[in-house]
């Protein structure tokens, strides 16, 4: 009876997580284990003998280790098909280990780029070489050969070969698409990167993404649709994606469009700021000189529109907080924030009627806001734009009528404006002592989106301030703002009838803002 080969694995990675369990669950199942650099010397520490490539190949490494795996002997070994004559003849004849299983994980590229102060020498060293040819070579040969590229893989493969002595064929092919799909990954960071150091037009000509499957969801907007959420790879920073769930039942689709929605806004004021966000418009919001009165006063925007919403925070959920939150007649269905204080989860996950069911998020600090490009889908092809963030400059701001705003009206302008960006289009804010006290959004007509604003916040429109995204054609606005008893307005400006629009401030006594920038959001 003929012996059973041996099992080679060969084993080179950057990221040593969970390797030492791994090479020992495949030392005890009988593989010999090939390696190189720094990975040998870290199993070799861990007490596991391996050989070393160079000893194997004889051919020592070099360059500072640009040259290790480059060799016949080891791509040889790799892409030798198992049921070839020819193929076995040729590595008996040379001499070459017949490898069954490669684990490669490569150099951290996106991880160096993303720090701040890197040099482009640094990132050069930072391209793998060996790394990609060696996962490419085991992924084309994935009949015979089982190519690992993250750690979350390794517990599956030693199941496999527990349970049937060998890494099965269906798990090889899927293994084999994920290798495929990160030196794909891979080239795009690095295309990426010489892209935006080389061009001076910030759309490359051939536009390359790369996204990591996170996980499945339940559905999307609605049961019928399919979906999934993926990681961006480059994203630094709190976001939605990142963000770790301490409580609460699974995300859906929409939770995660609102969530990311309610941090965007938060993440735009210095002070404690809630929103409280209802098909991924706020319906309340407010500052404060605590969580706990930001939460009032954000909850009492909309309190009909509230029951079910999301909520976010941009300082440490405290048992304050809470206990507003925990109050009879509330429903909150997620909750972001930076951190959660222990008591306040404790509150919020006892105390409610839907304490077993809502979302918290931890996100971390939100330093600073999120910048770069945004990405919208169309049958077709892709729309891609700067991402609209980042305050506007004060300094553009045009008082166009004879009366000033006061000092108090300017701060809710400011507080008015930051927030109607966030809003749908045509969108109307109205704000008094820096909470949201009515929304009009999403409207066809901005006559509609004021009406419906001002419809919203009912008594409390009187000496409240009003933001619009976009200018005003006609006056008309500006007399049903002033019945209300609407007390300031602040809009972009660069319409047509600006004149009369400006006239009719001053024949109500309105004082009113050009901020000379639109913020549409379709």
């Amino acid at each position: 009876m003929a012996t059973a080969p041996q099992k080679n694995a060969l084993i080179s990675v950057s990221d040593k997580s969970g390797l030492v369990e791994l090479v020992r669950g495949l030392v005890d199942a009988g593989y010999t284990v090939y390696s190189t650099g720094g990975t040998r010397r870290h199993l070799e520490e861990h007490e596991i003998a391996v050989v070393d490539v160079a000893a194997y190949t004889g051919f020592p490494e070099m360059m500072d280790g640009r040259l290790k795996t480059l060799h016949p002997k080891v791509f040889g070994g790799i892409l030798c098909r198992h049921d070839r004559d020819d193929d076995l003849e040729a590595l008996a004849a040379h001499d070459i280990r017949r490898f069954d299983l490669v684990v490669v994980n490569l150099y951290p590229f996106e991880a160096t780029v993303a720090s701040k102060g890197i040099t482009l020498a640094e990132a050069v060293e930072q391209i793998d070489i060996g790394g990609p040819s060696l996962v490419r070579a085991a992924a084309k040969n994935h009949a015979f050969i089982t190519i690992a590229t993250h750690p979350e893989q390794y517990p599956a493969i030693l199941v496999e070969i527990s349970q049937h002595g060998a890494v099965t064929p269906e798990l090889r092919r899927q293994m084999a698409i994920e290798a495929f799909g990160r030196t794909a990954q891979y080239d795009r960071a690095i295309t990426a990167y010489f892209s935006e150091k080389q061009a001076t037009d910030p759309f490359p000509p051939d536009l390359q993404l790369g996204f990591r499957h996170q996980t499945n969801l339940r559905y999307g907007e609605n049961p019928h649709q399919r979906a999934a959420l993926y990681e961006d790879p480059q994203s630094r920073g709190a976001t939605v994606v990142s963000a770790r769930k301490l409580h609460g039942k699974e995300l859906s689709y929409n939770n995660l469009l609102d969530l990311d929605s309610a941090l965007a806004m938060v993440r735009a004021f210095a002070d404690p700021a809630v929103v409280v966000i209802k098909h991924n418009n706020p319906c309340g919001a407010a500052c404060a000189s605590t969580l706990a009165e930001a939460t009032q006063k954000a909850m009492a925007g909309d309190p009909l529109s509230a029951f079910g919403s999301i909520l976010g925070m941009n300082r440490i959920v405290d048992a304050a907080t809470a206990e507003i939150l925990a109050e009879p007649g509330l429903f909150v269905e997620s909750i972001v924030a930076p951190k959660f204080e222990p008591s306040a989860v404790e509150i919020l996950t006892t105390r409610p009627k839907w304490k077993n069911n809502v979302r918290l998020l931890q996100a971390g600090p939100l330093d600073g806001e999120s910048t770069g490009v945004d990405h919208r889908r169309i049958d077709g092809g892709l729309l891609v734009q700067d991402a609209d963030r980042g305050s506007d400059p004060e300094g553009e701001w045009k008082t166009v009528t004879r009366i000033k705003p006061t000092a108090e009206q300017l701060n809710d302008l400011r507080f008015a404006w930051t927030m109607v960006r966030h809003v749908k289009s045509n969108a109307i804010v109205l704000a008094k002592k820096q909470a949201v006290v009515g929304v009009g959004a999403g409207q066809m007509s901005r006559v509609d989106a004021v009406e419906n604003a001002i419809r919203k916040a009912g008594e409390r429109s009187a000496g409240s301030v009003l933001a619009s995204d976009a200018f005003f054609p006609f006056p008309d606005s500006i007399h049903q703002a002033a019945d209300a008893g609407i007390a300031a307005i602040i809009q972009p400006g660069g319409s047509r009838g600006d004149d009369q629009v400006m006239a009719a401030c001053d024949q109500r006594g309105i004082p009113m803002i050009f901020s000379g920038r639109r913020h549409f959001k379709h």
